[in-house]
């Protein structure tokens, strides 16, 4: 098992990191140690994550209709259904 030494690190900085430990009933190792794989693990979840726009890149060309554009409108008004005004629920 390896084994690492932190060196720089300020005094502040080692209170905050023990009184977190000491309140999670860890040592100072086992703390980093905790803090570490969380943050390791956090990190490849995001960048395994798809972004929106990679999201949509993805779509893109997965519709596919030998339909021209303007048979898709024709198709799409004539599947409308003309509602008289007093009928509409608003």
């Amino acid at each position: 098992m390896a084994n690492l030494q932190i060196k720089g690190m300020s005094d502040d900085f080692y209170a905050q990191i023990k009184a977190l430990a000491g309140s999670e009933n860890r040592s100072v190792s086992q703390q980093i140690l905790f803090m570490t794989k969380e943050y390791l693990l956090k990190r490849q979840q995001v960048q395994a994550a798809k972004l929106p726009a990679q999201a949509l890149l993805e779509l893109s060309g997965a519709w596919e209709d030998g339909k021209t554009a303007d048979e898709i409108i024709k198709d799409l008004k004539r599947a409308r259904k003309n509602i008289p005004a007093k009928r509409r629920a608003f």
